[in-house]
């Protein structure tokens, strides 16, 4: 305690030195009010105050100043200064609402709040659209804080989290500061330079927190959390919020009205809590809402707050942004998780004159060494001052991180962790050296071992080894996997090595070569986890093998903003294989292992094709059209757009076989997107097309297999990319051919309308699926699922009943799958 008190005075000590404007708000109680937005009258220079209710605020002029301050549930007050030296201090303390309520009559047809909202609703197209353009000073604080939290997760430690934790296992896990500058222009376009980053006990890190992924604007029907929330004030708002006014007050010559807005269903994606409006003008004054995990489909999620104030602009007739506060609660396995991000904008300006080249499809960017930034530049810019709890921690974490980073302590955690003890021999080992950013790993043999009738139990073992460079943004991989079979008794052993030379167009070369088993359809559908159970346990081994020597060469590099070119060329010997046990765990009499042959499941103990050799080269463009990006100063990031489509196109060519009728070429394209309905759930497509060229007699591995599925169980979390009841080479073709994959998943739009299934969370989906083939009848699937299945928490499970048609014959049955 005395610890605390001593680096509290020694910031307040240095708050005093720094302050222009400076002081502490409190309640009638003499509570401190944490978030209380300050700004100078007629102007748009303002802060908020910090959790323990402390501000400073930058006036550049002596003199007569008339500061306001503004905190929702309380009255605003405004204080003329007259000033004459700085630092000037100014403490004030707020009352709460003055509020009235006119006696309403009984029998009145209307309640009187949805009148209120009502002329909201008809004025959020006028004021989402009323500021043609502005550019603003964003600055942005987020605090993560961690309780009680576990020393292991599944038996494997969790360390201190950074350096933040008390002996309790508690404090701040991530605290970090954004200083930018945003500019925005209808109807979209927004962009946002950091001027300064800055993160506890990482002094090359950069912050989370920016303004594009705070970016909540309730005039638009839908806020977009993750989901899409409903606003209160959305052109259909009625149909999922009752409202209750609660009274009015009186800010300057404006009246106020402040509402209940109450959720008709409470497991819809909506908001419960207080909206403030302003009488005849019909806009936002402030806004204190939240909503739980339930209402966002993320069960780990307790809760998300979001308080809004906004400002009047006499001069444009708008009332602007000033703060944003956002609260969340999660947690989950022990782990609780709370904090917020605190963020203030100010200096606006509402006439820029912006130019044609301001606005491209970079939509952030960093000034140069805007994580370099040291204390007297934040002292002197951070609007919203530090609490000592934040002070503590830059401090603390800023020690530990130049212990951390000095070459003594990386050796002495290095020899300590990489010390070999017995048990590695099983389950694998690791070694690091930190101090080069290199680490090599032996996997377990014990993580790997499956099952198959080719090579019955199996297992491998992958060795790897990784150097990175973090300021380059280059790195080198080096990968080699040993597999062996115990019934087959052969040892098949594959290497590559990788090298991404930067960060910005990420280019990379791989080079690949030896010996592996692989299955007919390249995509690997079939796991070997998924395969082990249902060989073992059903007698339905569908995986179908071969042996594949290889080498091959591979280049991907970006050529510009959202066109990415993959080439590679390869030499392959491919060899047949046959199974060679019958081991079953659980025995049917009915049933025996199918043979090898992908076409002929009686074709027992011969070879399935000739043995040949092939060269291959094939290359694919991927186009994402639309695609915004965030330039670091060693990297790039992309941001995919649901509003657009991506695009693949690909070419294939088998040349020098050593079986000439084995040479072809195949071209084909993809377009695939997902998106949001408004506040009907998200939709998502892919569509497939090829065709080959002299392709009549050749190999039956190059033929285009389709994803299907027999075995009832999906592993991936993209269900547009494969069939659900398919087999898996009954359709396989050598033609032209095309494929259509739909699915919409209502969230909570339809079965949070009925009582009783509300209160389960389920999701509703719906699914086609349709593939089209020239020496073959059309065959389509259709499904019907729910999704979010699971207890409390848990909820990664999915079911869907499917039924399909081919050539007048209808079958069924459910799929169960996991999303994570």
């Amino acid at each position: 305690m005395k610890k605390v008190t001593i680096l509290f005075f020694f910031f307040y000590v240095t708050f005093q030195l720094t302050a222009q404007v400076q002081g502490t708000v409190t309640n009638s109680k003499n509570e401190s009010l944490p978030y209380v937005s300050i700004y100078i009258e007629n102007t748009n220079t303002g802060t908020t105050t910090n959790e323990q209710g402390l501000y400073e605020l930058p006036v550049t002029k002596n003199g007569k100043n008339t500061i306001v301050f503004q905190y929702l549930g309380y009255q605003t007050i405004k204080k003329v200064i007259d000033i004459e030296t700085f630092p000037y201090e100014l403490n004030v303390s707020l009352q709460e609402e003055n509020i009235e309520l006119k006696e309403v009559v009984i029998s009145s047809k209307e309640n009187p709040a949805n009148r209120i909202i009502r002329n909201t609703i008809d004025n959020r197209k006028k004021y989402l659209n009323k500021i043609s353009g502005y550019t603003s000073d964003f600055y942005s604080k987020g605090i993560f804080r961690i309780k009680n939290a576990p020393e292991k997760i599944f038996g494997q430690k969790i360390g201190d989290l950074g350096g933040g934790l008390d002996s309790t296992r508690s404090g701040v896990i991530y605290l970090s500061e954004t200083v930018s500058k945003i500019s925005f222009k209808q109807p979209d376009l927004f962009k946002e330079q950091i001027l300064a980053s800055k993160v506890s006990g990482n002094d090359n890190g950069f912050s989370f927190n920016q303004a594009s992924e705070v970016d909540f604007n309730f005039y638009k029907n839908t806020v977009d959390i993750e989901i899409k929330v409903i606003s209160p004030i959305a052109a259909y708002a009625f149909n999922y919020y009752n409202y209750k006014l609660i009274g009015t007050f009186h800010e300057g010559k404006h009246l106020i009205n402040k509402i209940e807005v109450i959720p008709k269903r409470k497991n819809d994606n909506v908001f419960t809590g207080i909206i403030y409006i302003v009488e005849d003008d019909w806009a936002l004054y402030g806004l204190n809402l939240s909503l739980n995990g339930t209402q966002m489909g993320n069960p780990i999620l307790d809760k998300l707050t979001l308080k809004h104030s906004y400002t009047y602009a006499e001069e444009e007739q708008y009332w602007p942004l000033i703060s944003q506060l956002i609260g969340f609660k999660f947690g989950m396995l022990g782990i609780n998780v709370d904090g917020q991000y605190t963020a203030a904008y100010s200096n606006y300006n509402f006439n820029p004159q912006f130019k044609e080249k301001d606005f491209n499809n970079e939509v952030l960017s960093f000034a140069e060494n805007s994580n370099k930034k040291d204390s007297t530049f934040w002292n002197s810019t951070r609007p919203v001052i530090l609490t000592a709890e934040e002070t503590n921690d830059y401090k603390i974490k800023d020690s530990i991180q130049i212990l951390k980073k000095s070459k003594k302590y990386l050796d002495s955690i290095d020899r300590k962790n990489n010390k070999f003890k017995i048990g590695d021999v099983l389950f694998g080992y690791n070694y690091k050296n930190s101090n080069k950013n290199s680490n090599l790993n032996f996997s377990s043999i014990l993580s790997d071992i499956n099952f198959n009738t080719v090579q019955g139990w199996n297992s491998a073992m992958k060795i790897s080894y990784n150097i990175s460079d973090k300021e380059k943004v280059t790195s080198f991989s080096a990968f080699t996997n040993f597999n062996y079979g115990l019934s087959d008794e052969k040892l098949r052993v594959d290497v590559s090595a990788s090298y991404l030379f930067n960060g910005i167009s990420k280019p990379y070369l791989q080079i690949s070569g030896g010996k592996k088993i692989s299955q007919f359809n390249e995509n690997e559908l079939i796991s070997p986890l998924i395969n082990s159970v249902s060989t073992l346990f059903f007698e339905e081994n569908y995986a179908k093998f071969y042996d594949k020597s290889f080498a091959q060469i591979l280049f991907s590099d970006e050529l510009t903003n959202g066109i990415r070119l993959q080439s590679s060329l390869s030499y392959e010997k491919r060899s047949p294989l046959i199974n060679t046990t019958n081991y079953v765990t659980l025995n049917d009499k009915q049933k025996v292992y199918t043979s090898n042959d992908p076409l002929n499941e009686n074709n027992h103990g011969i070879p399935s094709f000739e043995e040949h050799s092939v060269y291959s080269f094939q290359t694919a463009a991927s186009i994402r059209f639309g695609q915004k990006y965030s330039s670091y100063p060693n990297r790039k990031i992309n941001t995919f757009s649901s509003e657009y489509p991506s695009l693949t196109l690909f070419y294939h060519q088998n040349f020098a076989s050593s079986k000439d009728n084995y040479n072809f070429s195949e071209i084909g394209a993809r377009i695939q997107q997902s998106f949001d309905i408004a506040n009907k759930g998200s939709f998502s497509y892919n569509i497939k097309a090829g065709t080959f060229f002299e392709a009549d007699d050749i190999a039956f591995i190059d033929y285009k297999h389709f994803n299907g599925n027999q075995t009832h169980v999906n592993m991936s979390s993209n269900y547009t990319n494969a069939f659900n009841l398919m087999p898996y080479y009954n359709f396989s073709t050598n033609k032209s051919y095309a494929e259509f994959h739909a699915e919409h998943n209502f969230k909570g739009y339809l079965l949070n309308k009925f009582p009783l299934i509300n209160k389960l969370g389920f999701e509703l989906v719906v699914g086609a699926n349709s593939l089209i083939t020239k020496d073959k009848k059309p065959y389509s699937e259709y499904s019907i699922g729910l999704n979010n299945l699971g207890i409390g928490k848990l909820r990664f499970l999915r079911l869907d009943y499917v039924k399909s048609y081919f050539n007048g014959i209808s079958q069924n049955g459910l799929v169960f799958g996991l999303t994570f």
